[in-house]
Order: structure tokens, then sequence, then C-alpha cells
């Protein structure tokens, strides 16, 4: 029984071997056609990476949207499996053309993920320009450093490592380094003979120098740059011109400024205009140096030197030139400035034309900038949809590489059952926690999101404020001419002026100091006390334990207030009135602000105006409800407004406005 026992057990374990090599023959077939066919797809998906990267880099300039698709295809031609060097293209590519439109913030985080695909000494420098355009210069200097050991590197690439870590230092205001790291790029472009960085290393160099009023040593490296330049290309000799023109302005060296600006306007009506060169150098148009910034430049080096009659002819061919290229900015800036020096000159009559011309100008401006705004938050929702595809390609590569593994390891492990089942739990946390960061970056992308739309928005409605001001005010002006009184509208012409160049410098801001809130109100008071000086009087009151400038203020909040209070309350009362303005601080941390008028009360106003005027809502009030509505939503009711009738005969009013630190 028990030979035959092991006689049975034999056969059975040459059963099991012959049965178990079958077996593994097969599988080792099988695995060599698999190999095969997936050594065909890598290849064919390498060839369509690249040639999407191609057009990629193709449109990079010129359509945003574009290339980013293209990467977006390179990234899902990668297939499952996914190179990480390829990968590590794509998104390096992909932060360079979000560098090139400037935008900075997602060209440094595809930079960071094409560094942890797969690191190259590249990506990094350019992860590290990157760092510098967004003013993050520690950063860049902590990133790049360590490179700087790396043996065997591209003259380029060494070349363009030290001249960011130059400008990470010169951002971080270590000069001498900044100067020395230059030196080296210097060294290395000179012995490789790379022309277009030894400009502008030497042009580095000097604009460093310059910023320590080490003035002959700036002046020796702006000339290297400017006998080089005239070797290499015309358009980057106007740039150099114009850099050492800038440098001239700054120390006073108004004649030389003079001289130089006058050879880039000739060297650039040779060239046949900007536009053209740019497009050769691949120079932004917004960056490009055009004729009527030139002109502009002379003629204020003319009026440093207060040689006004030289300055007009180029004040108005800059004006002409603006005009013609749709140039607002410029137009604007020359068109002020004419009118400035024709009231020095005494000529009124052109001073006010030239002005006119200059709100219209603005008017126009104004009308562009919220074309812009629409347009830009159009662009940053695409491109934010489409860095969300590539993000969403990025995770399902890595599931689909999950899977992937999964399946190889269930093969593998076909005898070896516990660990296959630990690969599956293991995988499924993975799966959990990919899904909860995804949760995590969409709703932090929201947050974000809201963020930048309620910005756009105050930016919006706080720009809106400025024409609604100017037209008001311009009212008062025109009164003044009508009534033939020269001397006055001249006088307040002049007030008015400084009261609008204060409110253009903080159309910009969020918040204003309130002490210089309060400087720009009594200002105002004083120009409509002007005209109407037998309707009304006015006190401010502030008090004497207020700090003032601890307490910050949204700009042009109040004015609409004022302006209510004088125009429909006080400007129709029979008698002399009173305007009260009174500031209190209720505690630390919360401050009172109150507008009173003893006019006929808001029920009678609203009764004097006419059908026309009932129909028209006040832009003004409903700007100023809306900017209180967005910043309380941001700051979490820091601002608070009752407008009450401040007599039991519904006479008079009052404004009051709680303001927290």
């Amino acid at each position: 029984m028990i030979r035959k026992a092991y006689i049975g057990l034999f056969f059975l374990m040459v059963f099991h071997n012959g049965f178990s090599q079958e077996n593994a023959q097969r599988s080792k077939s099988s695995a060599g056609e698999a190999d095969k066919r997936e050594a065909k797809t890598v290849s064919r998906a390498t060839l369509d990476h690249q040639r999407l990267l191609d057009s990629a880099n193709f449109h990079k300039r010129t359509d945003l949207e574009k290339s980013i698709d293209f990467i977006a295809k390179s990234i899902s031609a990668l297939g499952k499996q996914g190179n990480k060097t390829a990968l590590s293209k794509s998104l390096s590519t992909l932060g360079e053309i979000y560098l090139y439109h400037r935008q900075y913030d997602l060209a440094i985080t595809n930079f960071k993920d094409a560094i942890a695909a797969q690191s190259f000494n590249s990506t990094k420098i350019q992860l590290g320009k990157a760092y510098v355009l967004n003013v993050q210069f520690q950063e860049a200097e902590d990133l790049l450093l360590p490179i700087t050991d790396v043996r065997n590197m591209v003259p380029y690439q060494r070349i363009q490592l030290y001249e960011t870590l130059g400008d990470a230092n010169k951002g971080l205001s270590n000069s001498k380094e900044a100067i020395d790291f230059y030196k080296e790029g210097l060294n290395i472009a000179e012995k490789n003979q790379v022309s277009p960085k030894i400009i502008d290393l030497n042009s580095k160099i000097a604009d460093t120098y310059a910023g320590e009023d080490k003035n002959i040593e700036a002046e020796g490296f702006y000339n290297n740059s400017l006998s080089l330049s005239k070797e290499v290309a015309p358009a980057r000799l106007i740039q150099e011109n114009e850099k050492v023109a800038d440098f001239y302005n700054q120390k006073n060296r108004f004649q030389d400024e003079i001289q130089l600006r006058k050879k880039s306007l000739s060297e650039l009506q040779q060239l046949g205009g900007v536009k053209e060169a740019d497009k050769r150098k691949g120079i932004a148009h917004e960056d490009s140096i055009t004729s009527q910034q030139i002109n502009y430049k002379i003629a204020n080096a003319y009026i440093a030197q207060d040689r006004l009659d030289e300055a007009i002819p180029y004040l108005e061919r800059s004006i002409v030139e603006a005009d013609a290229e749709d140039d607002l900015v410029v137009q604007k800036d020359a068109t002020r400035k004419l009118s400035e020096v024709y009231r020095n000159k005494g000529d009124f009559s052109k001073a006010l034309e030239s002005y006119q011309d200059y709100v219209t100008v603005v008017d126009s401006l104004y009308i562009r900038k919220e074309q812009e705004i629409s347009r830009a938050a159009r662009l940053n929702r695409e491109i934010a949809n489409k860095q969300n595809r590539i993000s969403s390609l990025e995770q399902e590569r890595e599931l689909s590489q999950s899977k992937y593994s999964l399946a190889v390891t269930e093969q593998k492990l076909f005898e070896e059952n516990s660990k296959r089942q630990l690969w599956v739990i293991y995988s499924l946390i993975f799966g959990l926690l990919l899904m909860a960061l995804t949760a995590l970056l969409y709703y932090r992308s929201n947050k974000q999101q809201k963020l930048a739309n309620n910005l756009l928005a105050l930016k919006s409605l706080r720009t809106q404020m400025n024409p609604h001001f100017i037209f008001n005010a311009l009212n008062s002006v025109n009164n003044y001419i009508a009534k033939s009184d020269e001397r006055s509208a001249n006088r307040f012409l002049s007030d008015f002026s400084v009261l609008m160049r204060s409110v253009l410098e903080n159309s910009e801001e969020d918040f204003i100091p309130l002490s210089k809130e309060l400087e720009l109100l009594e200002l105002y008071i004083k120009l409509e006390h002007s005209r109407f000086a037998d309707k009304f009087d006015f006190e401010i009151e502030v008090d004497k334990q207020l700090d003032a400038d601890s307490f910050q203020i949204p700009p042009m909040l109040l004015q609409p207030y004022i302006e209510n209070a004088i125009w429909h309350g006080l400007r129709y009362k029979d008698e002399k009135g009173l305007l009260s303005i009174r500031v209190k601080q209720l505690t630390n941390d919360l401050l009172e602000i109150s507008i009173e008028d003893n006019g006929i009360g808001r029920k009678k106003s609203a009764e004097l105006k006419t059908s026309n005027q009932k129909k028209q809502k006040s832009k003004g009030m409903g700007n100023i409800k809306k900017r209180i509505q967005i910043l309380n939503d941001m700051y979490k009711n820091k601002i608070e407004v009752s407008i009450t009738d401040l007599n039991e005969n519904q006479t008079g009013t009052k404004v009051s406005l709680k303001l927290k630190k």
C-alpha cells in the first residue's frame, strides 16, 4: 500500500511539473508578443508627443489657448504608462508658455511639477527666472546656488544661471554679489562669443552700478552695450539707446538724453516702424519702444530745462503719433503735459483746450480698461479650465499607471494571494487619497477664483468713480466760463488739477490713510464752496485723540455723500446752510464719520426732481453701495453706513459711516 502511494505521488509530481513548464512557455511567448506590441505603441506615442510639443512651441508667442491645448494633447498622447522624461518636457514647455504670457504663478507651478517628474538643470533655471519675475528673489537664489557646482553644463545654460542669480541678488539689494554673478556670466559669454548675452550682461552690470550711484563704472558698461548693439541689430541698438537715455535723465544730463533719444528716433524711422522690427526680434508689442514714447520723453527733458517752446512740438508730435497708433496711455500723458506747458506759459485758452482733449482721452482709456478687464477675466477662466484639464489628465495618467501596475502585480503574484490582496488594499487607499486631494484642490481653486472675481469687480467700480467725479467737477468750471469769470475759472482749474492728480494717484489703491482722504475731501468742499459761497458754510471736526494715519479707508468713499448734501440738500435752501463733517473714534478699533447738512431733506429733494431725473438712477450712490457690499464680503463687515433725517420735519440729512480698523 505504501509502495503504491509513493508511485502515485511520483506520477502526480511529474504531471504537475510538466503542466507548470507548459504554462511557463506559454506565458513567455505571450509576454514576448506583448512586449513587441508595447514597444511599437511607445514609439508611436513618443513621435506623437514630440509633434504636439513642437506645435505648442510654434503657437507659444501668438496663441496662448492653442498652445495650452497642444500641451494637453501631448500629455494625453503619452498613454497610461507615461514616460516621465516626456511628461517633464511637456510640463516645462507649459511653464515657458505661461512665463512668456506673464502668468508667473502658473509658470512656477508647472516648472515644479516638471522637476518632480524628471529633474533637469534647464528646468530649474527656468523656474529661477519665474521666481525672479514673480519677485520671489530668495527662492530663486536658494534654488540656483546649488546648481553652480554642477560640472559639464552647456555654456549657454551656465550664462543663464549666473544671469538669473545676478537678477535675484539685485532684487535682494545685494549689488556686489549681483555684479559678481553678472561678470561670471559675461566672461563665459565672451569666451564662447554669445553676442546677445554679452550685450544683456553689460547692460545689467551698468544698471546695477547706476543704482549704486557709481556713474563712471555705469557709463563705461553702457558704452560697451551701445557699441556691441551697433554690431548686432538696429532694433537692439534702440533699446540700449533708450536705457542709457533713461540713465542720463536720472542724472539730470538732459542735453545728452535729448541727443541720444533723437538718434533713437532716426534709427526707428530707418527700421520702417517699431512693429515690424519687434516681429523680427520676437518682442512683445506692449514692451516695445515707440516713436510717440521717445517724443514724449524728449519733451519732458526740454521741460525739465524750462525750454517750454522747444517741448511743445515734440508733445504735439507724440499726441498725433499716439493717436495714429491707438496708444491711449501715451496720448493721455502727452495731452496732460501739453496742457500744463500752456498753463505755465500763461496761454490758458490752449491749456483749457488741451485739458478738454485730455478728459476725452481719459474717457476712452477708461472704456478700454473696462474691456481689457472683461477680456482678462474671460482669459483667466479659460486658462483655469485648461489647467484643470491638464491636471485631470495627469491624475488620470497616474491612476492608469496604478491600475496597470496592479494588473502586472496580480499576474506575477499568481501564487502569492496574500500579497496580491495587500496591493489591492493599497491601491484603494491611494484612490481615496487621490479623490480627497482632487476635492481639496477644486475647493481651493473655487475660493481663489471668487477672490479674483471680487478684486476685478472692485477695481472696475473704483475706476468708474473717477469719470463720474470728473464730469461733476467740470460742471463747476463750465459755470465760471459761462459767467466769463476767467480768474475764478483759472483758480478753480488750478485747485481742481491738484485734486485730480491726487484722485488719479489713489485710483489703483483699495485703501488709503484716513488723513489723506480727509485732505482730499477738504479740497473738494472748498472747490464747491467757491461756487456756492452764498448757499452754505462748512466745518470739519476731527477727534484730537484720533490717529488718522492708523485707519485705512477706500478712496472716494465719502465724496458722493458730501456731493449729495451740497447739490440736493443745501443748494435749494433759501437761507444759508451748514455742512458738518465729524470724525470720532468710538473704540480702539472702531471709527465713526458723520456727514450732516441742514438742507431741505431727502423728501423735498425728491419732489424737486424732474421726470427725466427720476428715471435716471444715481450712478455715484449705486457705485458706492456695490463697493461697500464687495468690501464687506471680503473683509467681513468692515464698513457700515446709515442715512437718516436730521430733524423730525424731515429736513436735514445725516450720513453715519462706521469703519473698523
